[in-house]
């Protein structure tokens, strides 16, 4: 499978390029600093290039068999530039893989998003949902909603607070709404994501991951 990782430079983006090349597929990592993923592999093309840019995605999608999108702002400051940050981003690589005829779309969102947000402890909710983080939140919810109408062969990962802990396979995920353990590792949801890349069981589910 040829699988393109959009925002692939950091975190759970390199991750997921890392997973997906141990899993033997062939990856382009797409990101604006594409040089900066130190990692080597005959099957990993770098493609530099704006999340928010429509000829560049429009030229990185075709050839692909799946999408992961976990591009996001380098600060909160950035939101208030941007609000839209995440869907205007999705947006463009929604259309792209339409174009392209592209199926699969993995996109990393947060456990807390639309229907989950009843089941998010009194301090997240209201100190971060709804101050300190809330406009990404909200754009999530816009990126989500896009995702779900966009027709094609989608999945959602919802994963609780991120961590840096290594990856050690053993994590809750489940569409159902309910409540998962507060963190995860970003190894474990790279993991997951290049799963959903090749499960037909995940498609049009919003999964929520945590442990």
């Amino acid at each position: 499978m040829r699988i393109l990782v959009v925002g692939a430079s950091k975190g759970t983006g390199a991750l997921a390029v890392r997973a997906a090349l141990a899993r033997g597929h062939e990856v382009t990592a797409f990101a604006r600093h594409p040089e900066r993923l130190v990692m080597e592999d005959a099957r990993l093309a770098r493609r530099s290039g704006d999340f928010h840019d429509t000829a560049a995605v429009r030229l990185a999608v075709p050839g692909h068999d799946a999408v992961i999108v976990t591009a996001s702002a380098t600060s909160l400051r950035a939101f208030e530039e941007d609000p839209n940050y995440f869907s205007r981003g999705t947006a463009l690589v929604v259309e792209a893989m339409r174009t392209a005829g592209v199926r699969r779309l993995v996109v990393l969102s947060a456990f807390g998003v639309g229907e989950t947000r009843p089941l998010v402890g009194f301090l997240m909710g209201k100190l971060m949902m709804s101050w300190l983080l809330k406009v990404p939140f909200e754009d999530h919810a816009r990126q989500e909603a896009l995702v779900r109408e966009s027709k094609l062969d989608w999945v959602i990962a919802r994963p609780t607070r991120l961590t840096n802990r290594p990856a050690h396979g053993r994590f809750r995920r489940t569409a159902a709404l309910e409540r998962v353990p507060s963190s995860i590792s970003r190894a474990d949801v790279a993991a997951f994501l290049v799963e959903a890349c090749e499960s037909e069981v995940l498609v049009g589910k919003a999964i929520q991951l945590g442990g």
